[in-house]
C-alpha cells in the first residue's frame, strides 16, 4: 500500500514527458492547471468560514499570521508583503517562514524539518486570542508547519490550515481546514505546480476578502494603496479620479492637501470638507470610507 500523500504521488500523464513535443507539454500543463480553480471552488465554504474568523480577529486589533515552509512559505510571505502596499495595513498581516535568513537554498530547505523552529518562530510573535494563524503546507505534514500550528493553538490563537491532501496531521491541529486536493503533479512531488497555484489562489482570497470586509477598499478600488513609487502615485491619482469624478487639477490639489492619503483626498472631495475633518470622520469609522461618507 502506497502511504505517500497525494502530493507526492506519480501522475500517469507524466510518465513520458521527455518523449513529448514542446507544444504537447505546454498543453498538458495547461490542462493540469485548469483543474486547480475547480478544486478551489469546492472549498469556498471552508475559505469563507476562515475569512470570517480572520476578520473577527483583525477587527479586535489582532493580526493575520501566515506560517509555512518551502514554496508554501514563500507564497505566504509574498501575500503578506503585498497586503501592506495594496491595502495600507502595516503590521496586521505577516508571515513566518522556515529558513528565514538562511545563507543557502540547502539550509532553507533543511529548515522545513525543524518543528521546534516553527514553534519558536511563531512564539516570537507572542500570538494570542486576537490573532489568526493560517498555516500553509501542501502535504499537511511539514514539521516546521506542525510546530507553528501547535504553538499557535497553545497560545489561544485561532488556527486554520491550507493543505492539498485530505485528513492531514496539520488539519488535526487546526480549528479549521481548507483542503484543496489538486491531485498528483506532472512532475511527481513538485508542489510548486498545481499545489502552489492552489495555495496562491486561496491566500489571495483570504487576504483580499478579509480586507474588503474590513473596509480597506471602496467601490472596487484600492483606496488604501501606499504610493511608494511613481507607478503607485499614478495609480493613486487614477483611483481618486475614479472614485470622485473630479478633474485632474482638483485631484492633485486634494492629494497634496491630504499629504498623499488616498482616502482622505476622496473623503474631502466627495464630502466637501477639509482634510482635517475628513480624517476625523475616517478615524470614527476605523478608516471605512463608505461608512464615513454616510455619517
Amino acid at each position: 500500500m502506497d502511504e505517500r500523500p497525494v502530493t507526492e504521488a506519480r501522475s500517469a500523464s507524466g510518465a513520458d514527458l521527455d518523449l513529448r513535443s514542446t507544444t504537447e507539454l505546454v498543453e498538458l500543463m495547461n490542462r493540469e492547471d485548469a483543474l486547480v480553480p475547480v478544486a478551489v471552488a469546492e472549498a469556498v465554504d471552508e475559505i469563507g468560514a476562515v475569512v470570517d474568523d480572520v476578520v473577527a480577529r483583525l477587527r479586535r486589533g489582532g493580526r493575520l499570521v501566515y506560517a509555512g515552509a518551502g514554496t508554501s512559505g514563500r507564497l505566504a510571505e509574498l501575500d503578506a508583503d503585498e497586503c501592506e502596499a495594496t491595502f495600507g495595513a502595516p503590521c496586521h498581516v505577516l508571515a513566518v517562514v522556515a529558513g528565514a535568513g538562511a545563507r543557502s537554498t540547502e539550509e532553507r530547505e533543511a529548515a522545513e524539518d525543524d518543528a521546534a523552529a516553527g514553534a519558536t518562530a511563531l512564539e516570537a510573535l507572542r500570538p494570542g486570542p486576537d490573532d489568526a494563524v493560517v498555516v500553509v503546507s501542501a502535504s499537511g505534514g511539514t514539521p516546521f508547519a506542525l510546530g507553528a500550528a501547535r504553538a499557535a493553538a497553545a497560545a489561544g490563537a485561532f488556527t486554520a490550515c491550507v493543505v492539498c491532501v485530505p485528513g492531514s496531521d496539520l488539519a488535526g491541529l487546526c480549528a479549521r481546514e481548507i483542503a484543496v486536493v489538486v491531485g498528483p503533479e506532472i512532475l511527481a512531488g513538485s508542489t510548486r505546480l498545481k499545489a502552489g497555484t492552489a495555495q496562491k489562489l486561496v491566500l489571495n482570497t483570504i487576504s483580499t476578502v478579509s480586507m474588503i470586509r474590513l473596509g480597506k477598499t471602496y467601490e472596487g478600488l484600492m483606496v488604501g494603496v501606499v504610493p511608494a513609487n511613481e507607478k503607485l502615485r499614478k495609480r493613486v491619482r487614477s483611483i481618486v479620479r475614479e472614485a470622485t469624478g473630479a478633474p485632474g487639477d482638483e485631484v492633485d490639489a486634494a492629494l497634496d492637501a491630504a499629504g498623499g492619503d488616498t482616502k482622505v483626498a476622496i473623503m474631502a472631495l466627495l464630502a466637501g470638507v477639509d482634510p482635517a475633518a475628513a480624517r476625523v470622520r475616517l478615524d470614527a469609522t476605523g478608516g471605512n470610507l463608505r461608512e464615513a461618507l454616510v455619517r
